[in-house]
């Protein structure tokens, strides 16, 4: 166990913790993936069977970089530990068992894309216009009501859903979501809610599958905790709750570093942890040695998120001594924000030989990329920015995927669309609409019923020779590897010629997307070719690129760039050198958080990331000034950045007295409230009648009236239940304002 010697006290007891569950709060570069990993490989060295542990994670690349750490330990059986993110495993386990659920095993899984495609389908087939059901709405509401485990029929029966549907005038919402869910299903499909919503479903209806599985995995290990929503925590109770278990749970994570609640993350779930397991004996381990980033950092991260209520206290330290004090730059405009900024690099890397890989610019938003780009171009220095279109999402790589997917399901609308007439082939939109609305009629999908019509000869051979087609893709699935029969369908669908004859730079960039697609598949073959056990079927394949997320950043190590991206995006990583940019009432914290005091903590815990990502030097720069929106806009500077002591800020004293006389605003939300209150030229007169409404039935596009602020617009609402917020533009105001609906006190005028 030589392992155990290169851990400090702390991370040794938590990684021999054996029996019952654990809690483990682990700071910034405190050492959390070793944790993970030696714990695991901890287990092994114990007796436990590697095919007895299961360890979710939120991405592909810690899944993999675990699997390597504990191989370097225990030997390849580390290989046979079930490790990877929630929905990989979720969709092993489905792809096992999904018949129970009526699913086949070759079930597609669907993207954004393929669900708003669906999405407009139903529309069209219930005749109801996309300009008063929006697409990203309708998706955002049905995800919401699967996360909180909502079935179409219970959502129907819900008053207060129906009613919140009726009042944004949106009253069919119930059918959609009810069309959605059956023709997903019936195409063999799942979104990527449904890999969780389903399994749940398989867990609850199934009690032999959930034994099975629960004895198959008397030890769980789950990464980034406080990145869990409601489902998975759920989910995970379904692992470890049942009678005679020991509850051998362990779970890692900082509750400081929760920042995804627009996609469903609740802090409350890693909160409530030691409350939940508390009569079994729940241990709680605290990494607070930061082996990450220097003293100054670690101590003004200490102090911003001191600010926070909803916490797990804990004090980090960093073992690399005081280093550098962070710098602080202050512009007058945005376009001189980011020649400041640039001009900062270019001194670091001639100052300091930094390398430009070694530095990041991180920005609360991707719009705000742009003029540190001109910049960059501007000295010449090579950058990429992070959070564009992925590699997966360009239009020749998703038609190719198609014909991979029907190859795999037939049954998969989505993908029989998307290239029934591509390359054409003489099938017109006005045959595929006749097959859709027959479909619909029938309730089956549009393979089932294409050999039940009949059109004039043309189309009809048309569709024959698809059909063929298709069934040809589905006979070399099944009888070669992945490589030859991608490589295949490539050929024999038409694509790779239509590419071929297109010599613009535009289709030779499409022809190489093709060819690395390929290139892909090879190297899939290649890894794991000399495994017997490997599936290395074409299914297995573009499961595995299904599962792919955009939280798996992956930096290429051979190039020498800048890196841009959101906070958000730099989750995870870590650089030298970061540059944390924007820091703005209004932009950091958003002004979507403003009058929120659980948005505003949100905020702050987003600050608390960003800056924790530097190594050695932090740079934090704002403007007085920008343009957003179209208009030039006058915003204080942000209120994180009193929250830092100057003895922590290079030249403080100046810096920090200008900040003072700036931003004197210290009150939260009633500070905000009391500054556009004063905006105000005239007084709000409040009719006698004013009677505030249901805040169930507030809506975006309503007008309402504010006792303080006045008339106003919701422009969107977002949350669930409890916790809607409402953003309002408020016209007298001339700005937007962000009201948790709980507490407001609205009456809708129309």
């Amino acid at each position: 166990m030589q392992y155990l010697e290169e851990l400090n006290e702390v991370q040794r007891q938590a990684v021999t913790h054996m029996e019952g569950p654990a809690l483990v709060v682990a700071g910034p570069g405190s050492g959390k993936t070793r944790v993970l990993t030696y714990r695991i490989a901890h287990l092994i060295d114990r007796g436990i069977p590697p095919h007895n542990i299961m360890a979710l994670t939120f991405t592909n690349k810690a899944a993999r970089e675990m699997k390597e750490r504990i191989e370097r330990i225990t030997g390849p059986k580390a290989y046979n530990v079930w490790a990877g993110t929630f929905h990989s495993i979720f969709a092993r386990i489905l792809r096992r068992e999904a018949e129970i659920i009526g699913y086949p095993s070759s079930f597609t899984i669907y993207d954004t894309d393929d669900s708003k495609s669906l999405l407009k389908s139903i529309l069209n087939d219930l005749h109801l216009s996309k300009d008063q059901y929006n697409i990203n709405t309708l998706r955002a509401r049905i995800s919401s009501a699967k996360t909180n485990l909502i079935t179409p029929r219970l959502y129907e029966k819900n008053e207060e859903l129906m009613a919140q549907d009726r009042a944004a005038k949106r009253p069919h919402f119930h059918k959609i979501y009810s069309e959605y869910v059956a023709r997903c299903k019936r195409s063999g499909a799942m979104d990527f809610d449904d890999l969780l919503y389903r399994l749940y479903e398989l867990l609850q209806k199934s009690p032999e599958t959930a034994d099975k599985y629960r004895k198959r995995f008397p030890f769980l290990l789950i990464d980034e905790f406080q990145d869990t929503n409601f489902l998975q925590y759920q989910i995970t109770k379904k692992f470890v709750h049942y009678p005679g278990s020991q509850r051998n749970i362990l779970v890692v994570g900082d509750d400081a570093q929760s920042i995804y609640a627009f996609r469903g993350a609740t802090i409350q779930n890693i909160l409530d942890f030691q409350k939940d397991f508390k009569p079994y004996g729940v241990k709680l381990y605290k990494l607070e040695k930061n082996y990450r980033s220097t003293e100054h950092i670690v101590q003004a991260a200490n102090q911003i998120i001191t600010y926070n209520k909803r916490q797990i206290p804990k004090t980090i330290q960093s073992v690399r001594g005081a280093g550098n004090k962070i710098k602080l730059i202050k512009a007058m405009t945005d376009n001189e924000e980011g020649k400041r900024v640039v001009d900062a690099i270019v001194e670091q890397k001639n100052r300091l030989h930094l390398r430009n890989r070694d530095i990041a610019i991180l920005y609360r938003t991707n719009a705000q990329s742009r003029i540190f780009e001109e910049n960059l171009r501007q000295h010449n220095i090579p950058y990429r920015v992070f959070g564009g279109l992925s590699f997966y999402q360009r239009k020749e790589v998703k038609d190719l995927i198609a014909y991979f997917r029907l190859a795999i399901n037939p049954q998969d609308d989505e993908a029989l669309r998307r290239v029934i007439n591509y390359p054409k082939r003489g099938i017109g939109k006005t045959t595929l609409d006749k097959i859709s609305a027959q479909a619909a009629a029938d309730q089956q999908t549009l393979w089932q019923t294409i050999p039940k019509m009949s059109f004039a000869p043309r189309t009809q051979n048309a569709l024959d020779g698809f059909v063929a087609l298709i069934n040809n893709f589905r006979q070399t699935a099944l009888e070669e590897n992945a490589y030859k029969a991608a490589l295949h369908i490539a050929r024999r669908s038409g694509i790779m010629q239509q590419l071929k004859n297109d010599t613009s730079i535009e289709g030779l960039s499409r022809m190489e997307n093709i060819n690395s697609l390929l290139d892909g598949i090879s190297e899939f073959i290649a890894q794991d070719e000399d495994n017997e056990e490997k599936d290395l079927s074409l299914a297995a394949y573009i499961q595995n690129i299904a599962l792919l997320t955009d939280l798996d950043q992956n930096l290429p190590e051979d190039d020498d760039f800048v890196t841009l991206m959101s906070v958000h995006a730099a989750k995870g990583l870590e650089f030298p050198s970061v540059f944390v940019v924007g820091l703005e009432e209004q932009l950091f914290p958003s002004f979507m958080a403003m009058d929120s005091p659980e948005g505003i903590e949100e905020e702050r815990r987003l600050f608390y990331v960003a800056i924790t990502r530097s190594e050695s030097y932090l740079t934090i720069s704002y403007a007085l000034s920008r343009y957003r929106y179209g208009q030039m806009r006058y915003n204080d500077p942000s209120r994180f950045l009193l929250e830092i002591d100057p003895q922590h800020i290079e030249g403080a004293a100046q810096p920090m007295a200008n900040l003072n006389a700036q931003n004197t605003s210290r009150a939260g939300v009633r500070g905000n409230f009391k500054r556009a209150a004063g905006k105000l030229k005239t007084p709000i007169k409040v009719p006698q009648d004013f009677r505030p409404s249901p805040s169930a039935a507030i809506q975006a596009g309503m007008e309402v009236l504010h006792l303080q602020f006045g008339k106003g617009k919701v422009l969107a609402i977002d949350g669930a239940r409890d916790k809607r917020v409402a953003t309002i533009f408020f016209h007298q105001l001339k700005e937007q304002k962000r009201i948790m609906l709980k507490f407001a006190k609205l009456q809708i005028l129309s």
